[in-house]
């Protein structure tokens, strides 16, 4: 005797989606394409889209400032999406997110970083030379003296700028150390 449950999953198998669940993925499909228009050239170029029309359409929506026209372009974006996998480019733009998270918190670090070593004055070189031993100490030093002398005079903290710069190129030259 067949198997009554069996039966209804062959059944839905076979009935095409409900209008809902189409009307879910094109508004999936379009905030997909919304969220590509957040992307500069260079990740859009990451981005395994071989669609030269979406592409344009793309460009042309980032021209667009009047809100009833870029809604047109963004349903006409989200109507080309239907035509393409969005999977590898909803990997792609995830990496592209998990990389710039990863920058995100390289600058954080750095800026508490100099705000570890502002706040324990000179000796405080001492904590960039521990990640850093390459590190320019007396650079290092002087960048904080000047800053203290800016912060004296109320001027403004270009000496913390610098540091930050700093940091950064000794960030990008050495790395962090495991």
């Amino acid at each position: 005797m067949p198997d009554a449950n069996n039966n209804s999953a062959d059944l839905e198998e076979q009935l095409p989606p409900s209008k809902s669940a189409v009307k879910r993925r094109m508004l999936a499909l379009q905030q997909l394409g919304e969220s590509l228009l957040e992307l500069n050239d260079k990740q859009l170029a990451q981005l395994p889209i071989a669609d030269e029309q979406l592409l344009l359409a793309l460009r042309e929506t980032r021209q667009i400032h009047s809100n009833s026209a870029r809604k047109r372009h963004l349903q006409f974006i989200g109507k080309l999406m239907r035509h393409i996998d969005p999977q590898p480019i909803e990997r792609a733009m995830a990496a592209i997110h998990r990389g710039k998270q990863k920058n995100d918190n390289v600058f954080h670090q750095l800026e508490q970083l100099r705000e570890d070593i502002l706040a324990a004055g000179v000796s405080g070189v001492e904590l960039a030379t521990a990640r850093w031993p390459e590190a320019d100490r007396q650079q290092l030093r002087q960048l904080v003296l000047q800053h203290q002398r800016e912060t004296k005079r109320g001027k403004p903290p270009a000496a913390s700028r610098k540091l930050f710069r700093y940091l950064r190129e000794l960030q990008e030259f050495y790395g962090t150390p495991d």
